[in-house]
């Protein structure tokens, strides 16, 4: 497509912003080596950061070679199905997968295939952006959902590759910031080949951000399997452990401190109210082991420490998954007693990557993280898909139909904050794991497998319907058109 002509404030923007990323370089780079003190993976490949390092062999005559960039671990896992039925439709097409973080990376190692290549996506600064597009020359790149980058996206269509964002998504708040640096973005996005959108809404946002070409394709995360290895590891040790179990997941930063503060108070309640009853002569009283296990899975890696020390700080009782073995058995018990001595509840850190569907094939209900701090959200549909209902806070504009389709369907409840959420968590597991009650007299009727299975059924197809939109911009590979 041809490239957009800039108005002179819009020239003098990018130019503003080019000049601005350059001199921010020495900056980007001391703060990824910064943070390699705590993931070592930030620091490697350092000079592709800035597209710097030896040209990769050229892809073969006819090959199309895809560029896909994939932020971070969630947008990497929504790639796979597209990426899945991509090379179904095109044999033979060449893979150039790009992120900003280590985590990313780490997913995208294990869906490369021979004559694939990884590197990191390029800052965004005017030498950098020019280096990679004449370097890796793709035939078509691909943003996962939100990245729009002014002028590597400028930069790609200068040089004749359209750039299309698939699974995209905006939510209102975004499009209002957009909006204030509208002399930057609005010609990037107008740059933009496409945008293929998770919904109607998703479009309409985009359209008037400026992409020109908006079809509704659904949301790839709805395509998505667990693993059925992870899942019957989790429901395993689910069956073993005895206790009810309530999953905190992808948590950010205030939300922990707040939850187990929650949690804590609600425990000394329970303990005091078993106490009172016991006094009475209620031989009904529940035990102690009837609380049920909290599973506190934070967002970030690099936080898994942090929290561990708010779990002890709190007076829980501490255990690591890094210290427990694939049954989730105790792999070092010196460590595991260390934090037995208190009298709290028992709180598991899920401080590992690659094992959410474990966590919630472990859990009877979750708490979705992001939700409870303005910060819009995390990705709740890999919850659903595991079967495991979820508790949301008050903010999921990041995931707002997904959201407002899981509480249509009764597999997820939306609460005001924490307090409200362990209260509604609480009665729920009491119900749930006592005598069978009519649906209708239970503060929440537990949602069956086959409820999630046939809601879950309605959103499928993304992956085939994306990858026929791509389709006009990837040409036949030569593996096609070869006859026999």
């Amino acid at each position: 497509m041809p490239v957009p002509v800039l108005s002179l404030r819009q020239r003098l923007a990018l130019a503003a912003y080019g000049l601005a990323t350059t001199l921010l370089t020495p900056l980007v780079l001391l703060r990824l080596v910064l943070r390699s003190r705590v993931e070592p993976l930030y620091r490697h490949a350092l000079a592709r950061r800035l597209a710097l390092g030896p040209r990769p062999q050229a892809a073969g005559p006819g090959t199309p070679r895809l560029w896909l960039h994939a932020v971070s671990l969630g947008e990497t896992r929504a790639a796979i199905p597209l990426l899945n039925a991509l090379r179904q439709q095109h044999p033979g097409l060449q893979l150039l997968l790009t992120h900003s973080t280590a985590t990313g990376w780490e997913a995208g190692r294990a869906i490369l295939q021979p004559g694939d290549h990884q590197t990191w996506l390029p800052w965004d600064s005017p030498g950098a952006t020019r280096r990679f597009i004449r370097t890796w020359q793709p035939t078509l790149g691909v943003m996962m959902e939100t990245e729009l980058w002014p002028l590597l996206v400028r930069r790609a269509t200068q040089g004749g590759v359209p750039i299309v964002i698939a699974n995209a998504r905006l939510s209102e708040r975004s499009l209002r910031r957009g909006q204030r640096f509208a002399a930057l973005l609005q010609p990037a996005a107008s740059c933009l080949a496409g945008a293929l959108a998770q919904s109607a809404d998703d479009a309409a946002r985009l359209a008037r951000m400026g992409v020109s070409s908006v079809p509704v394709c659904g949301n790839l995360k709805f395509d998505l399997a667990p693993p059925a290895a992870r899942l019957a590891q989790g429901r395993a040790w689910r069956a073993q452990h005895g206790r009810p179990v309530l999953l905190a997941a992808a948590t950010r930063e205030g939300e922990e401190a707040e939850l187990l503060a929650v949690w804590r108070q609600a425990f000394a309640a329970h303990k005091l109210a078993q106490v009172e009853s016991t006094a009475l002569g209620d031989s009904a009283a529940q035990g102690e082991s009837a609380w049920p296990t909290l599973l506190l899975v934070p967002r970030h890696p690099q936080r898994f420490d942090e929290v561990a020390r708010l779990i002890e700080a709190s007076g829980a009782r501490l255990l690591r998954r890094s210290a427990l073995d694939d049954s989730l058995q105790a792999a070092e018990p010196a460590e595991q007693t260390a934090t037995a001595a208190s009298s709290g509840p028992t709180v598991l850190l899920g401080d590992s990557l690659g094992e959410m569907p474990m966590y919630y094939a472990m859990a009877d209900l979750a708490l979705l993280g992001g939700s409870f701090q303005p910060l819009g959200g995390q990705n709740l549909i890999e919850s659903l898909a595991c079967h495991c209902p979820i508790v949301l806070g008050p903010s999921t504009f990041n995931f707002a139909q997904a959201a407002n389709w899981a509480l249509q369907h009764g597999l997820a409840r939306r609460s005001t904050g924490l307090e409200a959420a362990v209260t509604l968590v609480l009665a729920a597991l009491a119900a749930w794991n006592t005598a069978p009650t009519a649906p209708q007299q239970l503060p929440w009727p537990r949602p069956s497998s086959r409820d999630f299975d046939v809601a879950l059924a309605e959103h499928r197809g993304a992956a085939q319907r994306q990858a026929l939109a791509l389709a006009p911009w990837l040409p036949q590979s030569a593996a096609r058109r070869t006859p026999g």
